[in-house]
């Protein structure tokens, strides 16, 4: 808990958190104190000198100051305020000001705000252009050099939040830029447009693509036209002085906030959760914003986050039902759609019974959408063939956890994974499907000593950063997760007191693992003793382990079993229910989880409560406000099995709900041989925008 503290600050007394930096203190009482660099989830990064202040007697950078019972701070001392204004006179000398035709003039430009808070008269020192041009190599985003001001934000989100160790800055250099791998082009770096370096840029050197003519009422003007304004405007400024140009960019930036629209959302990609601001005019995104305050991933986004949605203004997307007639679609109204779908629907049920009809729910679909897809196969229509996709890859997870800790979700949160002593990844290329996941491992390993731990047959990023990297044959994982419990065991590693306390059956498990001894697991994984002795010693010695498993295990037929192998190593060993713990499957989809919590599952209402169950029918039979008889209590068919009963003839129609099953289907040529289709009704999930 953090303890209260009070400081003097311009002879006002404040109280709040001691040891918080001295600009986040301030900010949380309504002070503002000026700054450029810094970066709440940077921190001091101290080039700006924008933020000086005086303590007792001496200057010193306020952003990286932290608070202190009894701290006296001036930031009016005279000394301090003009020590501001030349470390931002020198800010400007780097970049050019045009803020009025600049497509980064929204109101969240720090380098503008700045200057505007401090209220600078003049442009003291002459922006002289540097001796390069901006690198539009990059599909996504541009750098341009002379809107640098060579901060260093960029460099240190590259370096230690995404830790992909791209970017630098060699200051030493007559004409120093942000470099890529040393001095490339963008798009022939290491670069993996990320975007943290766009995120947090201060001002408009580093911008999305999508911003440019698009923001403001000038922007649009072709740089033809632009470069003589801002040409004119600079001479006029010396006249004059920059407040009444400042004042006019003051008044654009008014201006164009009735037109841009800010839209918190989620991310329709993976399981990470990634949520930020979507800034749209009109239909034109402009950019993906994330946000400090973002539960899952604070600023961090991966390319597919932050730029892949180009999609929602595709020229393919469907805007209207379809029906097919006479082998052909026609464009339908949604009342006529609508009405048809439920009148086929109930007549396939009505003639073939209730399962004879099947519900694939959306895992990329929100939680109520999930709910409601099951309500209807189960109350209106009365089958439990509801599924999602899920079946095809986390279901085994979701089991082999329901076996060893009774829930089929992670165990804690990324906080969790970050503070871990030791993170295992098994079958997870973590940093190409889940990079921002991938970016707090690497940051934890790089400024914490977090260890790692990868076993995977493919050598990818997160193996070439591990401290231990195991490359198991082909479906034996089974094979040395329990040889890794067994050598727990029989070593004095196995947390007793944990599983006196929380763990059935233990006795009886530990017997199972007999025939595991590190002598078998090498001859059939391939991994030598020495190499799970070594494995083992540093899982069984942590205070704190996570492990992470994806579809290299999931996806196989014995996924379940070894998901429930793994979960079973973090309990031997008490790696549950403590910070920094547990275990956690990877998802694929962006609400696989959610889609399966609320219910499409064929054999669970929500809340995994088993449709064989009668105290759960009588339940769920009360909430609803049916008897229980008109609910059933026949397990459905999955997601597999719903297209080979179609092929049989035995589901005569089926609905689907924002999923592509002739791509997500292991055999492709299992739903392409339906011939001919049943009645297919494809509804897409619901749009972010």
């Amino acid at each position: 808990m953090n303890q209260p503290c009070t400081i003097i600050f311009d002879g006002e007394k404040l109280t709040g958190n001691a040891d918080e930096p001295l600009i986040d203190f301030l900010e949380s009482k309504g002070i503002a104190l000026p700054n450029v660099c810094y970066h709440p989830s940077l921190g001091a990064i101290e080039t700006c000198d924008a933020c000086w202040v005086e303590v007792a007697g001496e200057l010193k950078r306020g952003c990286a100051l932290r608070s202190q019972e009894g701290m006296q701070i001036s930031s009016r001392h005279p000394q301090a305020v003009a020590a501001r204004h030349e470390g931002m006179d020198r800010l400007l000398s780097k970049h050019e000001l045009y803020c009025t035709v600049c497509e980064n003039n929204n109101g969240d430009c720090t380098l503008h705000n700045t200057m505007v808070e401090m209220d600078i008269p003049i442009q003291r020192y002459e922006f002289l252009p540097k001796p390069y041009p901006k690198d539009t190599s990059s599909p996504f985003y541009t750098y341009d050099p002379d809107q640098c001001i060579l901060c260093g934000r960029c460099v240190e989100a590259c370096q230690n939040v995404e830790v992909n160790e791209t970017l630098s800055i060699n200051y030493a250099d007559e004409n120093p830029r942000v470099l890529w791998d040393g001095g490339k082009e963008i798009n022939d770096s290491s670069c993996v447009h990320c975007g943290h370096c766009v995120t947090v840029c201060p001002c408009n050197a580093l911008m999305e693509n999508s911003m440019n003519g698009h923001t403001g009422p000038f922007t649009s003007m072709p740089w033809s036209l632009k470069r003589p304004m801002i040409e004119v405007v600079k001479k006029i400024e010396t006249t004059i002085s920059a407040k009444p140009v400042t004042g006019l960019s003051e008044i654009d930036s008014a201006w164009r906030q009735p037109g841009l629209k800010r839209t918190k959302t989620v991310c329709t990609y993976c399981g990470v959760g990634c949520s930020f601001e979507m800034w749209t005019r009109d239909r034109h995104i402009l950019k993906v914003q994330p946000s400090p305050e973002a539960p899952a991933n604070g600023i961090s986004t991966c390319v597919k986050g932050k730029f892949a949605w180009d999609f929602v203004n595709s020229e393919k997307r469907l805007t209207t039902p379809l029906i097919r007639e006479q082998g052909r679609f026609r464009e339908a109204s949604w009342d006529e759609a609508l009405e048809l779908v439920a009148q086929r629907l109930l007549k396939t049920r009505d003639t073939h019974g209730p399962d004879s009809l099947g519900f694939i729910g959306s895992s990329k679909a929100s939680n109520e959408e999930a709910y409601l897809t099951q309500k209807i196969a189960r109350l209106i229509i009365g089958t439990n063939s509801v599924d999602n996709s899920s079946r095809y890859c986390q279901n085994p997870a979701t089991k082999g956890l329901f076996r060893t800790v009774g829930y089929g979700g992670d165990a804690g949160t990324i906080k969790d994974i970050e503070q871990a002593e030791v993170v295992v990844l098994v079958g997870s290329n973590t940093a190409e499907n889940h990079p921002v996941i991938a970016s707090r491992i690497k940051a934890a390993q790089k400024l914490r000593g977090q260890k790692l731990i990868v076993m995977d047959p493919r050598k990818h990023e997160m193996a070439e950063r591990a401290d231990i990297f195991l490359r198991p044959n082909a479906s034996t994982d089974l094979i040395w997760a329990s040889a890794l419990s067994r050598y727990m065991f029989d070593n004095h590693l196995a947390d007793t007191d944990f599983l006196e306390q929380w763990v059935n059956n233990v006795e009886e498990y530990r017997r199972s693992l007999e025939p595991f001894t590190l002598d078998f697991a090498e001859l059939k994984t391939g991994i030598s003793k020495q190499a799970l002795i070594d494995t083992a010693e540093i899982i069984g010695r942590a205070k704190s382990v996570c492990l992470l498993w994806a579809m290299g295990i999931t996806q196989h037929s014995h996924g379940s079993d070894t998901s429930t192998a793994l979960s079973n190593l973090l309990l031997v060993t008490g790696n549950y229910g403590k910070p920094g713990t547990g275990g956690y499957p990877m998802r694929g989809h962006n609400n696989v989880q959610g889609a399966s919590d609320f219910g499409c599952l064929r054999n669970m209402y929500p809340g995994y409560e088993k449709v064989t169950d009668e105290n759960a029918r009588q339940r769920w039979a009360k909430g609803w406000g049916v008897k229980p008889e008109q609910l059933s209590t026949k397990v459905g068919e999955g997601n597999f099995l719903m297209v080979q009963s179609a092929d049989q003839g035995d589901i005569k129609a089926m609905y689907i709900i924002g999923e592509e099953t002739a791509f997500s289907d292991a055999n492709t040529h299992n739903p392409e041989s339906v011939k001919p289709a049943p009645t297919l009704s494809l509804s897409p999930p619901a749009s972010t925008f």
